[in-house]
């Protein structure tokens, strides 16, 4: 049987009131709180990752606000995720060697992360599963959502998951299964940042028309075990500055939980300009600095991850509602930029989406556009979140690290004492793919090599993400025009794909290295830690994130 053939067959096909995509904070928070309001809803979520929590990556200092609202006995749970409350806010501007402690009194009081838990999201996510699970809803995890199914109407009817068993030539293999249908009458997309079907839905309903480019960050974590002398349980600590010159946005954290544990992370805004920048590379050059690498000497690095993050806040968010469905979490984009937080936001836009759901389900709707989720988050707590710091990004970008930041501040003091901002509402300009310069106008940029002991190099962190995929399976990794990365991207930028992606995915290999002839660009998609960096950043926007077979990327565990 050919793959034409194969894929005429019909698919099997279950019946749900709401099927929600991405076993998340966001979407799981939407499962949870459908059965809460009405236990005769029902709800189906499916998540690509191995398990729940496989995919899911954050810092992570969390604000308990969604958590309290949705599960409130939650800190009575034996099984509590989260134990590990802030006890020490550190903020730093960093120098070459030097760095400057600011002073915690000059930051806004949402700054201010007394009163949040430091530990796993990925653990969250299991907590939260578990919850779901106990009231009847059905999760089902190793399942790429990878089709949007339409009514003859264009409403939205479902998702089908992703057939598995094609061989990378496209041949049907002797392990071949046809996708399933979970059909829906309402479908939620809660995919994370740059989710593939959140896309589609977004391009097909012009959900962003009237709307700021989304912005982007690329997020590098790693775990670490260190050593008792160098532990300080409930520490967090923030830097920007070094390494990132003064026109790239971009910042760290350090969190100290549970049992020795420290979460290092580093952000890179995604507008960056040089083709040249590395943020794997960055971040493991921010670890050798005097004030950071003394935590880590003689301790023990246990896992690698990165993800985009997004960052356009209040006036990128695109329209929530489409007929038959909606957008929630990071799908929509609600991460506070300057808190470094996202994840009470997916929460409480899932408990929203789920509160407007239920009356319409109630009422006989279906497949229509329920307009109530869209109309209401700019008055909700989330949309307060949002506005008052919706000026920081677009102000750090303007105006560069040092001024920006100062700027951005000022901004948040005056929203947050009288709800007024003197710039109103700024936009962000151009999307992130838009802003690379040409080769020949920027200093290319070398990083010194890793020294196996504080800095790593790309394939070593891989392995820690325990990124795994079937090998024989067609690359999910898409070029529209494969003769782009060498003719276009190459000479233009030095293909910047080869230094964006955070896990050596992207390669240009030369026939003769010296003579660098006959180059050939290479897709090494085993080693794809579903970051999505590159569906947002290359320049030529030739390249399109699709979800692989269920259950293959990395496997974050404790992330």
């Amino acid at each position: 049987m050919d793959l034409k053939e194969a894929q005429s067959e019909p698919r099997e096909s279950m019946d749900y009131d709401v099927v929600i995509v991405g076993a998340g904070p966001a979407g799981l928070a939407a499962a949870i709180r459908l059965k809460q309001l009405d236990e005769s809803i029902s709800v189906v979520v499916v998540e690509k990752g191995a398990e729940v929590g496989a995919h899911i990556l954050s810092g992570a200092v969390i604000d308990p606000i969604g958590l309290d609202r949705l599960v409130p006995d939650w800190r009575d749970d034996p099984e509590r995720p989260l134990t590990t409350e802030v006890k020490e806010d550190i903020f730093y501007f960093l120098t070459e060697p030097n760095g400057i402690r600011l002073p915690n009194f000059g930051m806004p009081s949402l700054m201010n992360n007394h009163g949040n838990f430091v530990g796993s999201l990925g653990l969250v996510a299991k907590f939260l599963g578990a919850r779901a699970e106990a009231l009847g809803v059905e999760i089902y995890p190793g399942f790429a959502a990878a089709e949007l199914l339409f009514n003859e109407d264009s409403s939205v009817a479902g998702i089908a998951t992703g057939d598995m068993g094609i061989a990378k030539d496209g041949t049907v293999s002797d392990r071949f299964t046809r996708g399933m249908e979970l059909r829906g009458r309402y479908t939620l997309l809660g995919e994370g940042a740059r989710g593939s079907l959140s896309k589609i839905a977004i391009k097909r309903f012009a959900l962003d028309e009237g709307r700021e480019p989304q912005k982007y960050g690329i997020g590098l974590k790693e775990l670490w075990q260190v050593k008792p002398e160098k532990f300080h349980k409930g520490r967090v600590q923030h830097s920007f500055g070094w390494p990132l010159d003064n026109s790239t946005g971009g910042g760290s954290f350090l969190y100290h939980f549970d049992d020795n544990l420290v979460s290092v992370g580093f952000v890179v805004h995604l507008n960056y300009q040089n083709p040249t920048l590395s943020p794997f590379d960055e971040f493991q050059r921010f670890k050798t600095h005097p004030l950071i690498r003394d935590t880590f000497e003689g301790a023990k690095r246990i896992a690698y991850g990165s993800r985009a993050i997004t960052e356009g806040g209040w006036q990128s968010v695109p329209k929530l509602t489409f007929p038959g469905g909606a957008l929630i979490g990071c799908a929509a984009g609600f991460v506070n930029v300057p808190r470094i937080k996202g994840s009470h936001n997916a929460i409480l836009s899932g408990m929203l989406a789920a509160e407007k759901l239920v009356p319409a389900l109630q009422a006989g709707r279906q497949h229509d556009e329920v307009a109530e989720i869209e109309t209401s988050w700019r008055d909700s707590a989330i949309g307060k979140d949002l506005k008052r710091v919706r000026n920081v990004k677009p102000l750090w970008s303007k105006f560069g690290t040092l001024l920006g930041i100062g700027l951005g501040g000022i901004d948040m003091w005056l929203n947050q004492l009288f709800g007024w901002s003197p710039f109103g509402t700024l936009k962000h300009g151009k999307p992130d793919f838009a802003t690379l310069k040409p080769l020949a106008e920027v200093t290319p940029i070398s990083y010194p090599k890793p020294d196996g002991k504080i800095s790593f190099d790309k394939l070593s962190s891989v392995f820690l993400s325990s990124t795994n995929h079937e090998e024989d399976q067609p690359a999910h990794l898409k070029l529209a025009d494969p003769s782009v990365p060498i003719t276009q991207n190459l000479p233009l930028y030095g293909e910047p794909a080869r230094l964006y992606c955070p896990a050596g995915v992207y390669e240009v290999v030369y026939e003769n290295a010296e003579t660098k002839t006959n180059p050939r660009f290479v897709i090494n998609a085993q080693n794809c830690v579903h970051c999505k960096t590159c569906d947002i950043k290359d320049p030529a926007q030739n390249i399109t994130w699709t979800v692989p077979e269920g259950g293959g990327g990395p496997g974050y565990a404790n992330m």
